[in-house]
């Protein structure tokens, strides 16, 4: 398949062109995420039409938009910052809002087609070439930019990469701000949503600024996980009829009502994987990584609109053997009792542990015997019209790509759901000849 060319690269600061002078402290929860890569996200469209208007007229819109919509999220057109502490053995990392602005770049894929890019059972490679700062970790913020977006043009359609600092956003605050952009760009004065939070949260006033250790010097930054390959993605559609019955049939195997259509789902999807990688070997220890939204388990909550990371991993591990004997509904509830355990205390807990004991992870601990899922069903992701209609699909970058690692989106239609599953090949040519799997799956 053809290569990208870059048009140009140009740099977009909030409207108002003041620095705002706010500085953002990190509490552990951004913290986590500063050895991770950027967080990566994009959008498929239809071709924008110009009938009536000069060519690129749209990527001054977009650019325009944007600068108007950095008002609002002054941490995006920021740095990150660091302090060195008088110990010499310690920093302090915080938000700088210093408006030094996000990077925008404006692309063409000659020869590619939407069709391209949607219809092959495996997500092209080029793709990836559709996002900026490839491979950068969250932690370069300092002398990058914060956000970076890419409009790349496609024979009939258009492609929007955008890719965030991984400790400034998690998947809520993400699309809080792709949605708030794209309301802007359609001349919406009043947004569906309240404007961001920007303040972080702290357990303690007395933790602010935490201090971690020096990272600049530490091994972590030298050697960087490399996955195995051939990695391949595939993008599995659950329509809502087929989700139901996965939520039914695990809810009648164990004769309850708990177990919800995201969780029978999860099971579901493990159940898969285990039988494609350890039929030789029935004691494996497997393992699932869930994301908890933490917002709403707060006590008190804290606001949706909170903008930062907000989120804590529960995890569920058995032996291979009991995850394909003990059936869906057993496995469906394991998962649903390692959520129900994510509450406010456990949240705190871990705040004070970290705090006292700052370990920040780079991506050799998500590797692991199982699946690592990320993103959300909760979002507002096809509703993101920037006034040429809306998405027609959604597509991740290569950041963070590791053997096992899924994200979740809500589907085109109305309570459907799709797993971006990055996996080896083999398992994945495996879970698309299990019939038992494959039944669930919907055509696209």
């Amino acid at each position: 398949m053809a290569s990208i060319r870059i048009i140009s690269t140009s740099r977009v600061c909030a409207a108002s062109d003041k620095q705002s002078n706010l500085r953002i402290d990190l509490p552990p929860w951004d913290l986590r995420k500063l050895l991770i890569d950027y967080s990566q996200k994009g959008l498929l469209f239809h071709k924008p039409k110009h009938e009536k208007e000069p060519e690129n007229t749209y990527i001054q819109h977009l650019k325009s938009s944007l600068s108007r919509t950095l008002d609002l999220f002054d941490p995006l057109a920021g740095r990150l910052a660091t302090i060195k502490h008088d110990d010499n053995s310690t920093c302090s990392f915080f938000i700088d809002c210093n408006n030094a602005g996000a990077e925008f770049v404006h692309a063409s894929a000659d020869g590619v087609f939407v069709a391209d890019i949607i219809q092959p059972i495996y997500v092209p490679k080029i793709v990836y070439s559709f996002f900026p700062l490839n491979g950068v970790r969250s932690y370069e913020g300092t002398t990058k930019p914060l956000l970076a977006v890419q409009i790349t043009e496609l024979v009939d359609g258009t492609f929007l990469g955008i890719s965030v600092n991984h400790t400034v956003v998690d998947a809520t605050s993400f699309w809080h701000f792709v949605n708030s952009w794209s309301e802007i760009s359609r001349g919406y004065e009043c947004l569906s949503k309240p404007a961001p939070i920007l303040e972080r949260w702290f357990l303690h006033e007395q933790d602010c600024p935490i201090h971690i250790p020096l990272l600049i010097t530490s091994e972590q930054l030298k050697n960087r996980y490399v996955p195995p390959r051939p990695l391949e993605q595939r993008v599995f559609h659950f329509s809502k009829e087929n989700v139901a019955k996965l939520k039914a049939k695990a809810n009648a195997e164990i004769d309850t009502n708990r177990i919800s259509s995201l969780q029978a789902l999860l099971g579901h999807f493990f159940r898969s994987l285990v039988r494609n990688t350890c039929i030789d070997h029935p004691d494996q220890e497997m393992n699932i990584r869930l994301p908890v939204g933490i917002r709403p388990r707060m006590n008190p909550p804290l606001p949706q609109h909170y903008f930062g990371n907000a989120g804590q991993a529960a995890v569920v591990s058995m032996k291979a053997r009991e995850l394909l004997e003990k059936g869906l509904g057993y496995v469906a509830c394991e998962i649903n009792k390692s959520i129900a355990m994510q509450t406010d205390e456990k949240f705190k807990d871990m705040l004070e542990s970290w705090t006292k004991n700052p370990n920040v992870t780079s991506i050799d601990s998500w590797v692991s015997n199982g699946l690592i899922f990320s993103g959300s069903l909760w979002e507002d992701i096809y509703g993101n019209d920037f006034g040429w209609g809306r998405p027609i699909a959604v597509r991740t970058g290569p950041s963070n790509k590791i053997d096992g690692f899924i994200t979740m989106f809500p589907g085109v239609e109305q309570a459907s759901i799709d797993f971006e599953a990055c996996i080896s090949f083999e398992t994945l040519r495996g879970m698309g000849s299990d019939t038992e799997f494959m039944d669930s799956v919907t055509s696209t």
